[in-house]
């Protein structure tokens, strides 16, 4: 008898997880004989045993779909809704583990997915992952599925608002994800051309990018884009998150730390809306109409890139040699072009920001892009 390995999808859905699936699955049947079992959107459907077969003929022409065949949802294993209370779910879990006879259970996701599968494998599961997210953020891969995808939706975006900027002489601001980590708005931006690129790594000066467009202006360039990560925040919002934190590391008194807590999360409701104010900003300091584009879920549609199928299929057949190994508690990752099994330990509790001194931060202010700093 083959290995049962089980399969779920996590997170946010990011084109590529059903290429990753039926990698892992095609390999596993025709190679080492396994059976493949998927659990329903994510840890509630092993929660639930909400479960599919997954043959041959179930992982047939699921390589072009965008989502994931499974479903997914963000749902924590010590923290599941249950009848409208938050509870820790993790013994039926391990229960229904053990009852479905798996061998290996292969989470399929980002950050938030790396830290809950970690936390099955310290309850004695064999577990590996395949990082998916279209932040890219996650820490031990040098790209995760979803990403290159993510990032060609974003770059035609700002492709198609340089007529409406030009022919308006407007400031257009487009909105891309990414909360911690500005990859993807730094590589649509260096690819669309956007004249300013704001990330989270890198705080920046309205007043500083207000003299940039203005200097465009003075050269005869009537339009700018401007390419913003939806977690980039200014230089002075970044002084208050450092003064935060630094009272909540001191504070001993849990009431204090309660409040101080409660003022960063308000902060960070506040911050939500910082493109709203960027765009009323620099609408005062230039006299420029400015307009903004919120891409919003519409980057993690459609059908994964060839390099996202590539990616996954990479990712998802050597899932299953590790498995056939015995080699759990792993992550399957990209390193110098190479699949390696990086330890989850090293993985968790980290994201994967965009060092100031990268390649792509130093091409693009060569050609004159202004970060605001």
């Amino acid at each position: 008898m083959g290995k049962i390995i089980g399969v779920l999808t996590s997170g946010g859905d990011t084109p590529g997880s059903n290429a990753a699936i039926r990698a892992l699955g095609k390999a596993a049947i025709s190679n080492y004989g396994m059976q493949l079992i998927g659990f329903r959107d994510g840890f509630r459907g092993l929660m639930e045993n909400h479960l599919v077969s997954l043959d041959n003929k179930m992982l047939s022409g699921i390589l072009t779909l965008g989502g994931t065949i499974l479903g997914t949802s963000r749902e924590k294993p010590f923290s599941m809704n249950v009848n409208g209370k938050e509870k820790d779910m993790t013994n039926v879990i391990v229960e229904n583990y053990h009852k479905n006879g798996l061998d290996a259970l292969v989470c399929i996701g980002g950050n938030g997915t790396q830290k809950n599968a970690w936390h099955l494998a310290q309850q004695g599961l064999n577990i590996i992952t395949l990082p998916k997210t279209i932040d890219n953020d996650v820490a031990g891969t040098d790209m995760t599925f979803g990403f290159d995808t993510a990032m060609g939706i974003a770059t035609e975006a700002i492709d198609r608002l340089h007529s409406t900027a030009s022919s308006h002489h407007r400031i257009i601001i487009v909105e891309i994800m990414g909360h911690k980590a500005g990859w993807l708005a730094l590589g649509a931006g260096v690819a669309g051309g956007a004249d300013v690129i704001l990330i989270p790594e890198i705080p920046y000066h309205i007043e500083k990018i207000a003299e940039s467009i203005l200097e465009r202006k003075a050269q005869g360039k009537s339009f700018s884009i401007i390419a913003i990560a939806e977690g980039a925040i200014s230089q002075d919002f970044n002084i208050m998150y450092s003064e935060l934190k630094e009272k909540i590391g001191k504070s001993k008194d849990e009431k204090t730390r309660k409040k101080l807590k409660q003022e960063r999360e308000e902060l960070d409701v506040l911050n939500t809306s910082n493109t709203i104010r960027l765009a009323n900003r620099l609408q005062e300091l230039t006299h420029l109409e400015a307009r903004i584009t919120i891409l919003g879920h519409l980057q993690r549609g459609g059908v994964p890139s060839a390099a996202d199928r590539l990616l996954a299929t990479r990712l998802g057949t050597a899932c299953a040699k590790f498995i056939q190994k015995e080699e759990f508690g792993v992550m399957i990752a990209l390193k110098k072009n190479k699949i390696l099994a990086v330890p989850l330990a090293d993985v968790v509790g980290k994201t994967k920001k965009v060092p100031p001194g990268h390649q792509w931060i130093k091409s693009a202010r060569r050609v004159g892009t202004c970060f605001g700093d």
